[in-house]
């Protein structure tokens, strides 16, 4: 057993990403205040190649310093499009016909390994809320539904980019053909 190098990885050059296809999954951030926190889901975002990210209210845009200490160049690379708020950004991607799935512990929610891809949709969007308030009720009120990751010990929720992992390596697993 040795480590790989990075020439031994074959990861796509920046060109090469940006033309290869996505898995269809937007990621959707409602107020997400931390730099860190964001530029983890670029980086996120980059490493399962998806379709894209919709930075809501006042979630940080590219380029901010800040954001790349944990981006590492991802911003340059995934897709993301600014909204006013994450209602709007659902209704966008409702009308183009997305399932979208707040991740958020509510009533009537689905437990991560219990979902289900949605056979009807050409995608799927999950929306990430404010560190603190998490996914606002306006949002809430729009989603297709509810996930929420089963959680054992004492506190009441993981941190933003800690969640978004988990999720989007599930949804990904359920999606696509992986190596």
């Amino acid at each position: 057993m040795a480590k790989l190098r990075l020439h031994e990885l074959n990861r796509l050059d920046a060109e090469s990403f940006r033309a290869a296809p996505k898995t269809p999954i937007v990621v959707v951030l409602d107020q997400v205040r931390s730099l860190h926190n964001v530029g983890s889901l670029f980086r996120t975002s980059d490493a399962f190649r998806l379709e894209g990210i919709h930075l809501c209210g006042l979630t940080a845009h590219p380029p901010h310093p800040e954001m790349e200490k944990t981006a590492l160049g991802a911003t340059e690379v995934v897709d993301w499009t600014p909204f006013p708020t994450a209602a709007d950004s659902i209704r966008a991607l409702q009308a183009l016909g997305y399932r979208v799935f707040a991740v958020e512990q509510a009533t009537n929610r689905t437990w991560l390994h219990r979902w289900s891809w949605p056979a009807d949709a050409p995608g799927v969007a999950v929306v990430f809320g404010h560190e603190v308030r998490g996914v606002s009720e306006e949002a809430m009120a729009l989603c297709d539904g509810v996930i929420e990751i089963p959680q054992l010990g004492t506190k009441h929720s993981l941190n933003v980019s800690v969640s978004a992992g988990i999720v989007l390596w599930e949804l990904l697993k359920k999606r696509a053909e992986l190596p």
